[in-house]
């Protein structure tokens, strides 16, 4: 076995057996493509059953001179799934990655929006072009119903059940679940549909998108990210921020105002109550009223 083979056998599994977004596969497709570009540039001759330890480390070693300890870490994880696979399919007996050491770091969190800042940053755009009313309204819709980048740009007209007061989201592996939507941002996905949308040269294939540009396609990722990049830098926020800061604004909000937790896990989309512990951060004064309010020997 050859590793262009390898590789294309692996991202077939990642997308067929285990459903994994096409976002996710490209980034494990990454990992994998980094070790075959630094046995084609060494001229190492090894195969993906004869690759041992010693490659592997000497792989690592040099790609840490060039990432952080957090790139590093998210490498072997990645090239340990890849030789997983390959144990998975009885291609190997072993996963050279096993005695690696994955460097330790802290868990890192994006910084959070206040209500003020996500105000600010929403009251700032310009109203008097179509882009800024769909803007408003999808910058709404991220925050609102906690949503990751790719839910948002994905989202379709056929998935809001506005009577009901429901979206539909289609998320990581393709699983489905419903998220509570707001009158209010209801009023401004109708408003931009109806008066806005309407008017553009929608494209074959995005008849059911929400969220279009000026040539009637889908909006990317990327844009996504330029639309909040730009805003900050408009209003002056010092935050290092993401479309992904208004989601966790999102779950924070709704934590400290005494939601259930996993009420929140079932509206981001988590399959672990633990990720969605380790996704949350509670100042102290928080966890004292909690205490305070609910412990019996307050």
């Amino acid at each position: 076995m050859n590793w262009n083979n390898a590789l294309t056998d692996y991202l077939t599994f990642l997308k067929i057996e285990k459903g994994l977004a096409l976002n996710t596969i490209d980034s494990y497709s990454r990992d994998v493509k980094k070790l075959i570009s630094y046995l084609e540039v060494n001229e190492i001759k090894v195969s993906p059953i004869s690759i041992n330890q010693d490659h592997i480390q000497e792989f690592i070693y040099t790609a840490s001179k060039e990432i952080n300890a957090r790139s590093q870490a998210r490498l072997i994880s990645g090239i340990r799934n890849f030789f997983d696979f390959l144990i998975f399919e009885d291609y190997r007996k072993d996963n050279p990655t096993d005695l690696l050491e994955t460097p330790k770091i802290g868990l890192k969190l994006p910084d959070t929006l206040s209500i003020e800042d996500i105000d600010l940053l929403i009251n700032s755009i310009d109203l008097s072009k179509p882009q800024g009313e769909r803007n408003r309204t999808l910058l709404e819709t991220l925050y609102s119903c906690g949503l990751r980048v790719s839910e948002l740009v994905n989202l379709q007209i056929s998935d809001l059940f506005f009577e009901e007061g429901f979206i539909r989201v289609i998320g990581k592996g393709n699983k489905q679940r419903f998220v509570p939507i707001n009158t209010q941002t209801q009023k401004y996905i109708a408003n931009y549909v109806n008066e806005i949308r309407v008017h553009l040269n929608t494209q074959k294939g995005f008849e059911d998108t929400v969220f279009l540009n000026r040539r009637g396609k889908k909006l990317t990722r990327v844009m996504i990210f330029t639309i909040v990049k730009n805003l900050a830098i408009k209003t002056g926020l010092k935050k290092k921020i993401s479309p992904h800061t208004f989601r966790h604004s999102f779950a924070t909000h709704l934590l400290e105002r005494g939601a259930d937790l996993r009420a929140i896990q079932q509206m981001l989309g988590h399959e672990s109550i633990t990720t969605t512990e380790i996704y949350m951060h509670l100042d102290k004064s928080f966890l004292k009223q909690v205490v305070n309010t609910f412990h019996p020997r307050k």
